[in-house]
Protein backbone atom coordinates (compact mmCIF):
# COMPACT_ATOMS: atom_id res chain seq x y z
CA UNK A 1 0.00 0.00 0.00
CA UNK A 2 1.62 3.44 -1.07
CA UNK A 3 1.64 6.49 0.84
CA UNK A 4 -0.97 8.34 -1.15
CA UNK A 5 -3.52 5.41 -0.04
CA UNK A 6 -2.38 5.43 3.38
CA UNK A 7 -3.22 8.79 3.66
CA UNK A 8 -6.55 8.72 2.01
CA UNK A 9 -7.71 5.93 4.20
CA UNK A 10 -6.74 7.37 7.62
CA UNK A 11 -8.07 10.70 6.35
CA UNK A 12 -11.41 10.13 8.64
CA UNK A 13 -9.18 9.57 11.48
CA UNK A 14 -7.15 12.97 10.53
CA UNK A 15 -10.83 14.63 10.09
CA UNK A 16 -11.75 13.29 13.87
CA UNK A 17 -8.39 14.60 15.32
CA UNK A 18 -8.70 17.75 13.64
CA UNK A 19 -12.17 18.50 14.71
CA UNK A 20 -11.71 17.58 18.40
CA UNK A 21 -8.54 20.16 18.77
CA UNK A 22 -10.16 22.49 17.29
CA UNK A 23 -13.11 22.08 19.58
CA UNK A 24 -10.87 21.96 22.87
CA UNK A 25 -8.87 25.22 21.11
CA UNK A 26 -12.02 27.44 21.37
CA UNK A 27 -12.67 26.99 24.69
CA UNK A 28 -9.61 29.39 25.41
CA UNK A 29 -11.57 32.68 25.35
CA UNK A 30 -14.56 30.74 27.15
CA UNK A 31 -11.93 29.76 30.14
CA UNK A 32 -10.69 33.47 29.99
CA UNK A 33 -13.91 34.87 29.88
CA UNK A 34 -15.08 32.91 32.72
CA UNK A 35 -11.37 33.93 35.06
CA UNK A 36 -11.87 37.35 34.12
CA UNK A 37 -15.72 37.08 35.31
CA UNK A 38 -15.57 34.76 38.32
CA UNK A 39 -12.50 36.00 39.92
CA UNK A 40 -12.16 39.09 38.28
CA UNK A 41 -8.45 38.14 37.78
CA UNK A 42 -6.44 41.21 36.12
CA UNK A 43 -5.82 39.94 32.18
CA UNK A 44 -1.86 40.43 32.75
CA UNK A 45 -1.93 38.15 35.64
CA UNK A 46 -3.82 36.01 33.52
CA UNK A 47 -1.68 35.63 30.63
CA UNK A 48 1.53 35.27 33.38
CA UNK A 49 0.17 32.19 34.91
CA UNK A 50 -0.91 30.52 31.66
CA UNK A 51 2.10 31.18 29.72
CA UNK A 52 3.96 29.74 33.08
CA UNK A 53 1.69 26.67 33.32
CA UNK A 54 2.51 25.69 29.89
CA UNK A 55 6.35 26.41 30.07
CA UNK A 56 6.24 24.05 33.51
CA UNK A 57 4.59 20.92 31.84
CA UNK A 58 6.24 21.43 28.46
CA UNK A 59 10.01 21.87 30.32
CA UNK A 60 8.76 18.66 32.42
CA UNK A 61 7.94 16.79 29.40
CA UNK A 62 11.16 17.43 27.43
CA UNK A 63 13.13 16.48 31.00
CA UNK A 64 12.26 13.16 31.13
CA UNK A 65 11.53 12.33 27.59
CA UNK A 66 14.01 14.46 25.04
CA UNK A 67 16.28 16.43 27.13
CA UNK A 68 18.41 17.31 24.24
CA UNK A 69 15.79 19.32 22.70
CA UNK A 70 16.23 22.00 26.16
CA UNK A 71 19.68 22.85 24.78
CA UNK A 72 20.02 25.44 22.46
CA UNK A 73 22.74 27.53 20.96
CA UNK A 74 23.20 30.80 21.70
CA UNK A 75 22.33 32.47 18.37
CA UNK A 76 18.75 30.62 18.86
CA UNK A 77 18.05 31.52 22.61
CA UNK A 78 18.69 35.02 21.42
CA UNK A 79 16.21 34.81 18.46
CA UNK A 80 13.82 32.37 21.18
CA UNK A 81 14.22 35.28 23.24
CA UNK A 82 12.50 37.92 20.81
CA UNK A 83 10.23 35.44 19.73
CA UNK A 84 8.70 34.91 23.60
CA UNK A 85 8.28 39.25 23.93
CA UNK A 86 6.07 38.84 20.58
CA UNK A 87 4.19 35.83 22.27
CA UNK A 88 4.09 38.01 25.53
CA UNK A 89 2.90 40.89 23.73
CA UNK A 90 0.16 38.67 22.01
CA UNK A 91 -0.84 36.40 25.27
CA UNK A 92 -1.43 39.95 26.88
CA UNK A 93 -3.07 42.02 24.39
CA UNK A 94 -6.06 39.45 23.45
CA UNK A 95 -6.44 38.27 27.01
CA UNK A 96 -7.44 41.87 27.49
CA UNK A 97 -9.02 41.82 24.16
CA UNK A 98 -11.53 38.95 25.73
CA UNK A 99 -11.98 41.05 28.85
CA UNK A 100 -13.29 44.19 26.70
CA UNK A 101 -14.61 42.35 23.77
CA UNK A 102 -16.13 38.82 25.29
CA UNK A 103 -15.25 35.92 23.95
CA UNK A 104 -17.07 35.45 20.18
CA UNK A 105 -15.69 38.98 19.56
CA UNK A 106 -12.47 38.52 20.61
CA UNK A 107 -11.66 34.94 18.89
CA UNK A 108 -12.57 36.70 15.59
CA UNK A 109 -10.61 39.66 15.67
CA UNK A 110 -7.77 37.47 16.59
CA UNK A 111 -8.21 35.41 13.04
CA UNK A 112 -7.73 38.68 11.54
CA UNK A 113 -4.04 38.02 11.74
CA UNK A 114 -3.99 35.90 8.40
CA UNK A 115 -4.45 39.20 6.22
CA UNK A 116 -1.71 40.73 8.53
CA UNK A 117 0.40 37.85 8.17
CA UNK A 118 -0.02 37.39 4.44
CA UNK A 119 1.30 41.34 4.10
CA UNK A 120 3.81 41.13 6.70
CA UNK A 121 5.45 37.91 4.75
CA UNK A 122 5.60 39.70 1.45
CA UNK A 123 6.97 42.43 3.06
CA UNK A 124 9.63 40.97 5.03
CA UNK A 125 9.86 37.36 3.88
CA UNK A 126 9.66 37.94 0.00
CA UNK A 127 6.74 35.56 -0.01
CA UNK A 128 4.19 36.11 -2.89
CA UNK A 129 1.35 38.53 -3.49
CA UNK A 130 -1.22 37.48 -5.29
CA UNK A 131 -4.82 38.53 -6.76
CA UNK A 132 -6.25 36.04 -4.19
CA UNK A 133 -4.22 37.20 -0.83
CA UNK A 134 -4.97 41.09 -1.62
CA UNK A 135 -8.93 40.09 -1.82
CA UNK A 136 -8.64 38.17 1.06
CA UNK A 137 -6.82 40.97 3.37
CA UNK A 138 -9.49 43.60 1.82
CA UNK A 139 -12.58 41.00 3.36
CA UNK A 140 -10.24 40.91 6.78
CA UNK A 141 -9.98 44.55 7.69
CA UNK A 142 -13.65 45.20 6.25
CA UNK A 143 -14.51 42.36 8.64
CA UNK A 144 -12.55 44.03 11.34
CA UNK A 145 -13.71 47.11 11.44
CA UNK A 146 -17.68 46.01 11.24
CA UNK A 147 -16.77 43.02 13.90
CA UNK A 148 -15.11 45.47 16.65
CA UNK A 149 -17.43 48.85 15.70
CA UNK A 150 -14.28 50.80 14.64
CA UNK A 151 -16.83 52.30 11.97
CA UNK A 152 -19.00 53.86 14.64
CA UNK A 153 -17.54 56.88 16.66
CA UNK A 154 -20.20 56.16 19.64
CA UNK A 155 -18.02 52.67 19.61
CA UNK A 156 -14.65 54.45 19.95
CA UNK A 157 -16.29 56.42 22.59
CA UNK A 158 -17.51 53.77 24.81
CA UNK A 159 -15.29 50.50 24.24
CA UNK A 160 -11.86 52.58 22.30
CA UNK A 161 -9.64 49.65 24.22
CA UNK A 162 -11.56 46.94 23.48
CA UNK A 163 -11.06 48.00 19.69
CA UNK A 164 -7.24 49.04 19.90
CA UNK A 165 -6.34 45.58 22.22
CA UNK A 166 -8.80 43.27 19.94
CA UNK A 167 -7.03 44.51 16.13
CA UNK A 168 -3.67 44.06 18.25
CA UNK A 169 -3.45 41.04 19.45
CA UNK A 170 -4.82 39.75 15.87
CA UNK A 171 -1.30 41.65 14.38
CA UNK A 172 0.72 40.32 17.51
CA UNK A 173 -0.86 36.76 16.33
CA UNK A 174 0.44 37.48 13.08
CA UNK A 175 4.46 38.72 13.77
CA UNK A 176 4.07 35.32 16.11
CA UNK A 177 2.99 33.60 12.60
CA UNK A 178 6.29 34.80 11.32
CA UNK A 179 8.68 34.30 13.43
CA UNK A 180 7.06 30.85 13.60
CA UNK A 181 7.54 30.61 10.01
CA UNK A 182 11.59 31.56 10.38
CA UNK A 183 12.19 29.29 13.36
CA UNK A 184 11.39 26.58 11.31
CA UNK A 185 13.50 27.51 8.54
CA UNK A 186 16.41 27.74 10.85
CA UNK A 187 15.25 23.85 11.76
CA UNK A 188 14.19 24.65 15.65
CA UNK A 189 12.39 21.51 16.42
CA UNK A 190 9.08 23.26 17.60
CA UNK A 191 8.98 21.37 21.26
CA UNK A 192 12.09 23.50 21.36
CA UNK A 193 10.58 26.48 20.25
CA UNK A 194 7.44 26.38 22.14
CA UNK A 195 9.34 25.36 25.75
CA UNK A 196 11.75 28.73 25.15
CA UNK A 197 9.02 30.66 24.29
CA UNK A 198 6.50 30.46 26.76
CA UNK A 199 8.93 30.80 29.18
CA UNK A 200 10.71 33.63 28.07
CA UNK A 201 6.88 34.87 27.37
CA UNK A 202 6.08 34.05 31.71
CA UNK A 203 9.38 35.85 32.17
CA UNK A 204 8.68 39.15 30.30
CA UNK A 205 4.65 39.27 31.36
CA UNK A 206 6.49 39.13 34.96
CA UNK A 207 8.33 42.15 34.20
CA UNK A 208 5.21 44.16 32.90
CA UNK A 209 3.23 42.61 36.88
CA UNK A 210 5.99 44.64 38.45
CA UNK A 211 4.56 48.03 36.89
CA UNK A 212 3.04 49.95 39.20
CA UNK A 213 -0.46 51.23 37.61
CA UNK A 214 -2.61 53.57 39.05
CA UNK A 215 -5.79 51.24 40.72
CA UNK A 216 -3.28 48.63 40.23
CA UNK A 217 -1.00 46.97 42.66
CA UNK A 218 1.10 45.32 40.16
CA UNK A 219 3.62 42.21 41.65
CA UNK A 220 1.83 42.09 45.22
CA UNK A 221 -1.62 40.97 43.32
CA UNK A 222 0.67 38.32 41.45
CA UNK A 223 -1.37 35.77 43.58
CA UNK A 224 -4.87 37.31 42.91
CA UNK A 225 -7.05 33.48 43.34
CA UNK A 226 -5.34 33.32 46.93
CA UNK A 227 -6.65 30.07 48.07
CA UNK A 228 -9.31 29.25 45.29
CA UNK A 229 -8.74 25.86 44.48
CA UNK A 230 -11.58 26.19 41.62
CA UNK A 231 -9.80 29.31 40.45
CA UNK A 232 -6.61 27.50 40.15
CA UNK A 233 -7.95 24.76 38.44
CA UNK A 234 -9.72 26.62 35.61
CA UNK A 235 -6.22 28.58 35.33
CA UNK A 236 -4.54 25.14 34.78
CA UNK A 237 -6.56 23.23 32.60
CA UNK A 238 -6.41 26.94 30.03
CA UNK A 239 -2.94 25.97 30.01
CA UNK A 240 -3.06 22.10 29.40
CA UNK A 241 -6.59 21.92 27.69
CA UNK A 242 -6.80 24.80 24.72
CA UNK A 243 -3.01 25.36 24.75
CA UNK A 244 -1.13 22.32 24.70
CA UNK A 245 -4.34 19.78 24.43
CA UNK A 246 -5.78 21.54 21.34
CA UNK A 247 -2.08 22.65 19.83
CA UNK A 248 -0.54 18.89 20.21
CA UNK A 249 -4.07 17.71 18.66
CA UNK A 250 -4.02 19.63 15.47
CA UNK A 251 -0.37 18.86 15.20
CA UNK A 252 -1.39 14.85 15.04
CA UNK A 253 -3.77 16.07 12.64
CA UNK A 254 -1.13 17.05 10.13
CA UNK A 255 -0.09 13.76 10.31
CA UNK A 256 -3.28 12.37 8.18
CA UNK A 257 -4.40 15.40 6.59
CA UNK A 258 -2.96 18.02 4.73
CA UNK A 259 -1.62 21.13 5.91
CA UNK A 260 -4.15 23.10 4.10
CA UNK A 261 -7.34 20.84 5.11
CA UNK A 262 -6.00 21.51 8.43
CA UNK A 263 -6.04 24.88 8.90
CA UNK A 264 -9.45 24.90 7.28
CA UNK A 265 -10.93 22.95 9.89
CA UNK A 266 -9.25 25.21 12.01
CA UNK A 267 -11.02 28.62 11.07
CA UNK A 268 -14.36 26.33 12.84
CA UNK A 269 -13.13 28.46 15.95
CA UNK A 270 -14.28 31.20 15.83
CA UNK A 271 -18.55 29.72 15.41
CA UNK A 272 -17.23 27.41 17.73
CA UNK A 273 -16.41 30.12 20.42
CA UNK A 274 -19.63 31.94 19.23
CA UNK A 275 -21.83 29.13 20.34
CA UNK A 276 -20.03 28.47 23.48
CA UNK A 277 -20.14 32.02 24.35
CA UNK A 278 -23.78 31.96 23.66
CA UNK A 279 -24.76 28.94 25.93
CA UNK A 280 -22.48 29.51 28.66
CA UNK A 281 -21.95 33.16 29.18
CA UNK A 282 -24.76 34.88 27.31
CA UNK A 283 -23.08 36.58 24.84
CA UNK A 284 -25.19 37.75 21.80
CA UNK A 285 -23.34 39.15 18.20
CA UNK A 286 -24.92 41.96 16.32
CA UNK A 287 -26.15 41.24 12.87
CA UNK A 288 -23.28 43.71 11.77
CA UNK A 289 -21.12 41.52 13.83
CA UNK A 290 -22.26 38.53 12.18
CA UNK A 291 -21.74 40.05 8.49
CA UNK A 292 -18.09 41.09 10.04
CA UNK A 293 -17.35 37.47 11.19
CA UNK A 294 -18.38 36.31 7.92
CA UNK A 295 -15.91 38.45 6.21
CA UNK A 296 -12.71 37.46 8.07
CA UNK A 297 -13.11 33.63 8.23
CA UNK A 298 -14.10 34.27 4.14
CA UNK A 299 -10.59 35.77 3.59
CA UNK A 300 -9.09 33.06 5.66
CA UNK A 301 -10.33 30.36 3.64
CA UNK A 302 -9.01 32.38 0.33
CA UNK A 303 -5.53 32.40 2.06
CA UNK A 304 -5.82 28.67 2.51
CA UNK A 305 -7.02 28.20 -0.98
CA UNK A 306 -4.53 30.07 -2.62
CA UNK A 307 -1.49 28.30 -0.47
CA UNK A 308 -3.42 24.92 -1.60
CA UNK A 309 -3.33 26.15 -5.26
Amino acid sequence: MDTTTTLTKNQPRGYLIALIGTFIWSTTAILIRHLTNQWHLPPIILAFWRDFFVFLILGAVLWFSRRSLLFASRSTFLYLLVYGLVLAVFNFTWTLSVYYNGAAVSTVLAYSSAAFTAVLGWRFLDESLGGAKILAVVFSLVGCILVSGAASVSAWALNPLGIVTGLISGLAFAIYSLFGRQASRRGIPSMTTLTYTFGTAACFLLLFNMIEIPGYSGIRHLFWLGNSLSGWGFLFLLAIGPTIGGYGLYTVSLGYLPASVANLIATLEPALTAVQAYLFLGERMTPTQFVGSFLILSGVVVLRWSEQR
